[in-house]
């Protein structure tokens, strides 16, 4: 406890950098019970009485007025001679609650960890930092938001480790998901030695594409000035489920192999159905079928031209389930409106019109083409992650884990998919550094059957040399049942053998392509 003052740290090793300060703080008795949604990869734990070293580095870049902030904590007495360091979520970059309460698992199992600001004092809310004026972003927060600044963090924690320590850590990890796992994606393809293993989950590495693709079917539905309830949408995802749910050979209420589905909405248009949230009847309106098509099938141009991937039959559209959906509506008194998710129109509004007061109701269909060419044309350079030349991180050793939900309402899988198999234009031997697991009914990050042993499989693979196989979830079907199930490493998926004759028991799925 007595290093954990200024006299033991010196200032860290950054080029084109000026460090302006070195603060330390003695953490005792810390306690904090962590769920798996702020400790993605990893099962929960109830983190008691730890002691840690929080030592913050602000540090500016040459010539530049913004200020970033790093913290690392630095168990005092358990290091077990790693560093874990904490991912982002949403437009946070770090150093705000969801990081938090990421290195406080870390440091509870024992890990040194640390959390980068990326220079954004309140990265919760877009508005006090994306723009420098009307018309104006500002380029180097924005760009310090993106990933420039990603590997100063490592350096700085490495630095901080040796200095405590008195020795660098034999291993170093990324631990994040969704901006987390764009990080993650970020690190292996710009700054390949930065860490050993990479766990990077449902990334949002196409970030000026899925964004305002977020905002489709609000799109639709403020063309068509038609709202339709969650019910409706809820039910149309019912029916989908209910049809395409055998198609794995399981009927459990998921759909576990979407590329069977093929589901057709507008056949059902006319149906009376019960709305379980209000008890009372509807009648299921062509507008529902047409906003869920939409939502199933992604963007598309003016001409019908595909713009990006939509999401899989089964996902939450309404919001209802997760509090998070594409295609939600607020509705009283039988009169319903768009709710669009704020990132969503916040990307709009602030990266691509520079315009905190723009009117994203009043976007056009023909304007809506013109934003997402213009967010991908202004945006892919500094904020995409998804080159898949990983020739680099794979030669110096690296390993990386993804896992993402097949049911994720936020980022559609089948970018990742794509992601995937991109890589194998550049490095073959995917396989040979890189797992990515599609998990059955799992929504965005986190949820049912998110997955728990992902990071200690990295672990196992880069330490050991084990090669990570299929991988143990808790899969909930539609009747509460909690199952034992497995992913399985991509293309592959897991496989029911009927023989077995007990979907609960796990040892009746294999992995096997379709």
């Amino acid at each position: 406890m007595s290093n954990c003052n200024l006299s033991t740290f010196s200032p860290p090793i950054l080029e084109d950098v000026v460090i302006l300060s070195i603060s330390t703080q003695l953490v005792t008795n810390y306690s904090r019970q962590v769920t798996p949604v702020y400790y993605p990869n990893h099962d929960g734990l109830d983190v008691k009485n730890s002691s840690f070293c929080n030592v913050t580095v602000s540090y500016t870049p040459f010539q530049q007025s913004d200020v970033v902030g790093v913290e690392t904590w630095l168990p005092i007495e358990n290091w077990n001679g790693r560093l874990q360091a904490a991912g982002g979520s949403g437009l946070g970059p770090g150093r705000f609650d969801m990081s938090y309460g990421n290195m406080a698992g870390a440091v509870g199992e024992g890990y040194a960890t640390v959390s980068t600001d990326a220079g954004i004092a309140t990265p919760l809310d877009p508005y006090s930092w994306v723009l420098d004026s009307p018309g104006k972003i500002d380029e180097v927060l924005v760009r310090h938001w993106g990933g420039d600044v990603l590997n100063d963090m490592a350096v700085i924690a490495k630095s901080a480790i040796q200095d405590f320590y008195g020795r660098p850590p034999e291993y170093s990890y990324f631990n994040g998901c969704s901006q987390g796992g764009r990080q993650g994606f970020d690190l292996a393809q710009n700054h390949p030695t930065a860490y050993d293993g990479i766990a990077a989950s449902a990334p949002a590495i196409h970030w000026a594409q899925w964004a305002p693709a977020m905002f489709w079917p609000q799109l639709l539905m403020n063309t068509m000035n038609e709202y339709p309830h969650g019910c409706e949408l809820d039910f149309l995802t019912i029916l989908a489920v209910e049809e395409c749910d055998g198609d794995d050979g399981i009927v459990d209420g998921i759909i576990s192999n979407p590329r069977k589905c093929s589901f057709d909405p507008f056949a059902h248009v006319g149906i009376n159905f019960t709305c379980l949230a209000e008890g009372k009847s509807m009648e299921l309106s062509r507008a529902a079928a047409v906003i869920a098509n939409a939502s199933w099938a992604g963007p598309a141009d003016s001409e019908g031209n595909f713009i990006w991937y939509g999401l899989n039959y089964g996902t939450d559209l309404s919001g209802d389930l997760t509090g998070m959906g594409i295609a939600a509506t607020t509705c009283n008194n039988n009169t319903c409106k768009g709710d669009p998710i704020p990132l969503a129109y916040q990307w709009i509004q602030l990266f691509v019109e520079k315009d905190p007061d723009y009117d994203y109701l009043a976007i056009t269909r023909g304007h809506y083409d013109e934003i997402m060419r213009t967010s991908g044309a202004e945006y892919d350079s500094i904020v995409a992650s998804s080159n898949p030349n990983l020739t680099d991180f794979s030669r110096v050793g690296g390993k990386m884990i993804t896992y993402h939900g097949l049911y994720d309402q936020v980022i559609p899988i089948q970018a990742t998919e794509q992601y995937y198999e991109n890589i194998g234009k550049f490095v073959p031997d995917v396989q040979g550094f890189y797992r990515f697991y599609e998990v059955p009914g799992l929504p965005h990050c986190f949820g049912n059957g998110q997955p728990t042993a992902v990071f200690d499989a990295l672990r196992g693979w880069v330490e050991n040399g084990t090669v990570p196989g299929s991988l143990p979830i808790i899969l909930t079907n539609a009747h509460g049942e909690k199952n034992n199930r497995i992913i399985c490493p991509y293309p592959e998926r897991d496989v029911y053998n009927e023989w077995c004759g007990n979907p609960a028991d796990v040892a009746c799925f294999t992995c096997a392509t379709d």
